[in-house]
C-alpha cells in the first residue's frame, strides 16, 4: 500500500462547499454564466485553473483560500467550536451587547389582538354605513 496521500480533489471541494451553502448546480451555474453540465463537469475535475477558480470563489462567496484548504474535519472542528456554552466569544462578536427581550410577548401579542379588533370594528362599521346608503338610495327610487 502506498504512503502518498491522494492528490486533493478540487472540484469535491467546490461541490461540498455548494451543498453548504444550499446552492443546486443550476444556481451556481446562472452565477458564472454558464449551464448546469459544466457545473457538474468543474466538481468532477480534480484541477481547475486559477482565473475559473477565481470566479467559482466569487459565485459560492468564499475565498480560493477557503476552496484550497476546505476539508470536512475542519468544517466540523469549526462547528464544534460553537457548542460551547461560555457566550463570551458571542458577546465579544456582537460588542457585549445584552439581547434579552426588553418587553413582555405576550404583551405585544394582546396589542395586535387588540389592534385587529379594533380594525374588525372600524370595517363592520364601514359596512353597515354601506348598506345603510344603499337602503337608501333604493327608497328614494
Amino acid at each position: 500500500m502506498s504512503t502518498l496521500t491522494k492528490p486533493s480533489h478540487i472540484g469535491r471541494k467546490i461541490s461540498r462547499i455548494r451543498e453548504l451553502k444550499d446552492m443546486k448546480q443550476e444556481a451556481l451555474a446562472q452565477a458564472l454564466g454558464t449551464n448546469q453540465q459544466a457545473v457538474s463537469a468543474i466538481e468532477n475535475s480534480e484541477t481547475i485553473d486559477d482565473n475559473k477558480l477565481t470566479e467559482i470563489a466569487k459565485a459560492l462567496g468564499v475565498t480560493v483560500e477557503a476552496i484550497k484548504n476546505f476539508s470536512e474535519e475542519n468544517m466540523i472542528n469549526y462547528f464544534n467550536t460553537f457548542t460551547d456554552n461560555d457566550f463570551s466569544n458571542i458577546q465579544g462578536a456582537i460588542g457585549g451587547q445584552n439581547n434579552a427581550c426588553t418587553f413582555n410577548p405576550l404583551d405585544k401579542l394582546m396589542e395586535a389582538h387588540e389592534e385587529i379588533k379594533k380594525l374588525y370594528e372600524r370595517l363592520l362599521q364601514a359596512e353597515k354605513d354601506k348598506i345603510e346608503y344603499l337602503e337608501n338610495i333604493i327608497k328614494s327610487k
